[in-house]
């Protein structure tokens, strides 16, 4: 494996080459061609390098943007099949949370006794700090509506477990962290409408039930999903017992639905009782497969290993179909919104960190902190956007952001890394909950 690394590491050298002539004789083609074949052998061979191993995952983000930018109509659509078609976006987000979910356990919400302080500090400062940054920023920048309304929902998004990823290469409070991520994903279905209301409400319409809804079926039904999963593996008989007879009833409410039963709802319902069914069936069959993939895990023992990957094949779809989406506004603002990731994940941290300390926290803590505020979740923010029919514009920031999250994050992690505070970090926690084996997985998951 590491010679083919090598060797396209060689390849991504000769085709840059090619890439630099076609650029000089003006041969579009050539150059255009070369440009993807670069971006794919680099992503493959910068795993022979040691230091930027860990910077993989960012390079296949990479790799997304070139090509969209330089191909835009191969990837949205495929024949007659839209690409960017609603149902295909939920369900690739929906798999990318459960990813995500899978590194999560019902253990993250216990840490509440002990760090309930922290987790209090945590949850103010991640929405307070960052969609007011945003905001500001979008003010700076005079970006298009939608545009600026992109910049704001990222900010008003919930961290993502690589926050807990970074704290833990970081050595900080690996146990605040992850309790705070937990929570954030808890209250983001409130948080998040609240403060795209408050801050974006005159950019875009904000329907605040609907928005809400789709966070619930973006992100609390399929982490539900893998929770379920957590449960099964120390469930007692009696819990198995209880589980089997939900399982019943919701393959039963779902069989219901094709053959009549969503129609009589449709004609009796309110428009409020009858997006509650609906979250309702979504909760239903997140049930069914979070029983089901416990099931298969039983046989497949390193199933739970391969999710992360999932995850990652999930947020480059989005990144490519949104940048192929968004292309011609990209060409137009694309370096003042990196700008504009830089200066909002930047004061993130900076403001994290400080306003963790001023309100009491250690520095190990408030280090959690600052990627906690720092780093948001991009899966969601782009999940929102394609439920909104705007990836192309409200889901251009997310595309942005979240690679050069990635970047900084690792940098900051392995910084604070080589200057360590002599404090408890809950390594022991982290290990247990965080069972991934080298840094290039842990670099999947933007989960963001």
């Amino acid at each position: 494996m590491n010679m083919l690394r090598k060797i396209c590491l060689g390849l991504a050298g000769l085709a840059l080459l090619f890439l630099l002539i076609g650029l000089l004789m003006g041969n579009v083609p050539m150059w255009q061609a070369a440009a993807v074949v670069t971006a794919v052998a680099a992503a493959i061979g910068i795993g022979a390098v040691p230091a930027l191993a860990g910077y993989q995952y960012t390079a296949w983000i990479l790799v997304a943007v070139v090509a969209a930018m330089i191909y835009p109509a191969a990837f949205l659509s495929w024949g007659e099949f839209d690409l960017r078609n609603k149902w295909l976006i939920l369900l690739v987000v929906q798999l990318v949370m459960f990813g995500m979910g899978i590194q999560m356990s019902l253990r993250d919400f216990t840490g509440l006794a002990t760090t309930g302080r922290g987790v209090f500090i945590g949850l103010l400062c991640q929405f307070s700090i960052m969609p007011l940054v945003g905001f500001v920023l979008t003010k700076i920048f005079q970006f298009e509506p939608e545009i600026a309304a992109g910049v704001i929902l990222i900010g008003a998004c919930s961290s993502g477990l690589a926050s807990n990823v970074m704290v833990y290469i970081a050595r900080a409070n690996l146990v605040l962290s992850v309790t705070v991520t937990a929570l954030a994903t808890l209250v983001a279905p409130f948080m998040t409408p609240f403060m795209m209301k408050l801050f974006a409400g005159a950019m875009i319409e904000v329907k605040f039930i609907n928005m809400m809804m789709e966070i619930i079926k973006i992100v609390i039904v399929p982490i539900g999903a893998a929770l379920l999963h957590d449960y099964l593996k120390r469930a007692s008989p009696r819990g198995w017992k209880t589980v089997r007879f939900i399982a019943v009833g919701c393959a039963l409410w779902l069989l219901a639905l094709p053959f009549g039963f969503w129609n009589i709802m449709e004609t009796n319902l309110s428009a409020p009782a009858l997006q509650t069914a609906e979250v309702l069936s979504f909760f239903s069959g997140a049930f069914l497969v979070g029983l089901f993939y416990h099931i298969l895990t039983t046989r497949y023992h390193r199933l739970d290993s391969f999710m992360p990957y999932i995850s990652m094949f999930g947020i480059v779809y989005f990144t490519t179909v949104t940048t192929a989406a968004g292309r011609d506004n990209l060409l137009q603002v694309g370096f003042l919104l990196f700008l504009a990731a830089v200066l909002h994940n930047a004061s993130g941290y900076f403001f994290g960190y400080w306003f963790s300390r001023l309100l009491g926290l250690d520095k190990n803590s408030a280090r959690s902190m600052a990627f906690e505020v720092g780093l948001q979740n991009g899966g969601m923010a782009s999940g929102l956007a394609g439920s909104m029919g705007k990836l192309g514009t409200v889901g251009l920031a997310s595309a942005v952001f979240s690679p050069w999250m990635n970047i900084s994050g690792s940098i900051l992690a392995n910084y604070w890394r080589s200057r360590p505070i002599k404090e408890n970090t809950g390594k022991e926690e982290v290990e247990k909950r965080l069972p991934l084996e080298d840094a290039t997985v842990k670099e999947v998951l933007d989960k963001d």
